[in-house]
């Protein structure tokens, strides 16, 4: 692969160097990265992946190159603390493309370990791409904040979206030294426009999921209405309003309510009184959720803010309805095949899900819609996207 990868492009094969300083193939993220690698290199692009470590096996024709590893041995991240290993992997990173910028058409970086290769790459004239899994972060502080005061709680220290002003200060560096930012929702790329960016450095792409593990069923396997709520059980994700239009509406009359996932410190607490209902079923962190998903009539996510949830993919894929915040950054189109509602608006989410229960006929239509569409919700077709988005902007 090194032999291609530093081959001249006479049949413009894009030659990426994609930078990830976590452990690639982990999750969240992780599983994100991952599956971009995956989908850009069977695309027929070059793939020079510099990544801290390995958790899942790449593709053979990935070249991959372990920052946080001495010979054989890998350096667990937990030893140097996330910004060590970040900086670490960056100036590591960084170093190679000085070393080997003639073989990079373009670079693609990750946040809170970019900023020295995103310098490295503008002082070598290679175009750069920063990924934006979530909003711009100073919106995300802030309204992360704003609803964890509404709720009475306290995040974790260390929790991901508890303020942190080192972070914020080096995002906004990489935001600005980035030739472009790649945003998976238009809401993602809202929050940039709103903190002034210009819309040319803005590059809608998407996630996407396995449409082999998220199976629509020919017929709902339950006779009773079912509604599905996944992800961590925090403010953030709006599950207090969600709980609210659920209790509002006629659904929870004969329907259920799942809700799969793990709550934060003192979240399920102040939600007891509202999770106190009959309908209502607290599931836990599960590992079917593709069959509960199947067996579901749709989804809730009243988010206040995501990047683009692949939750929300997942769910499209099984056959669920979405009926989802407009801050989730699900792919799918009001009225034609979900239905929106603004954040904290629960009273609509109500009315939406009135709708749905009530009315068979409106709940099929919106169902054979989103289905109609579910082959541009694979890992594959955002692969394909992705590269089409690097030919063009290095053309």
């Amino acid at each position: 692969m090194t032999e291609n990868f530093n081959a001249k492009t006479s049949t413009r094969q894009i030659r990426v160097a994609y930078s990830f300083p976590h452990r690639i193939g982990a999750g969240r993220i992780c599983h994100t990265a991952w599956q971009q690698v995956s989908g850009i290199s069977n695309a027929g692009c070059l793939v020079k992946l510099l990544t801290g470590s390995v958790a899942k096996a790449l593709p053979a024709n990935v070249d991959v190159k372990k920052t946080l590893s001495v010979g054989k041995v890998r350096i667990p991240i937990r030893l140097l603390g996330r910004q060590l290993a970040c900086a670490i992997h960056d100036r590591r990173v960084a170093r190679w493309l000085r070393r080997n910028a003639d073989a990079v058409d373009l670079v693609h970086c990750w946040p809170m370990g970019s900023l020295s290769t995103l310098r490295e790459a503008r002082r070598q004239k290679i175009p750069s791409f920063l990924e934006r899994p979530n909003a711009h972060t100073r919106f995300a502080f802030d309204v992360v904040k704003e609803e964890n005061l509404n709720i009475g709680i306290n995040l974790p220290i260390d929790h991901d979206h508890t303020y942190n002003s080192l972070t914020l200060q080096t995002e906004i560096e990489e935001y600005k030294t980035a030739d472009f930012l790649l945003c998976p929702s238009e809401f993602v790329k809202t929050s940039f426009i709103n903190e002034g960016f210009p819309k040319e450095k803005l590059i809608r792409h998407q996630y996407g999921c396995d449409l082999q593990q998220f199976v629509p069923k020919e017929t709902i396997g339950t006779p009773a209405f079912q509604a599905i709520y996944a992800g961590v059980c925090e403010p953030r994700k709006g599950l207090h309003y969600a709980l609210r239009a659920w209790r509002a509406s006629r659904a929870c009359e004969s329907g259920k309510f799942f809700i799969c996932g793990s709550f934060v410190p003192g979240y399920r607490e102040k939600l007891a009184s509202l999770l106190d209902h009959p309908s209502i079923q607290y599931l836990g962190h599960r590992n079917d959720l593709p069959e509960i998903m199947g067996k579901s009539n749709v989804f809730i996510l009243s988010s206040m803010e995501e990047g683009s949830a692949l939750v929300t993919y997942e769910a499209r894929a099984s056959g669920c309805v979405l009926l989802v915040s407009e801050s989730t950054g699900a792919i799918g189109d009001h009225q034609r095949n979900a239905l929106l509602h603004e954040p904290r608006d629960w009273q609509t989410l109500a009315q939406h899900l009135d709708q749905v229960y009530l009315d068979d006929l409106r709940l099929t239509n919106l169902r054979e819609s989103s289905l109609k569409d579910r082959d541009q919700l694979s890992w594959t077709f955002a692969g394909s996207r992705l590269a089409n988005i690097y030919r063009e902007y290095i053309s």
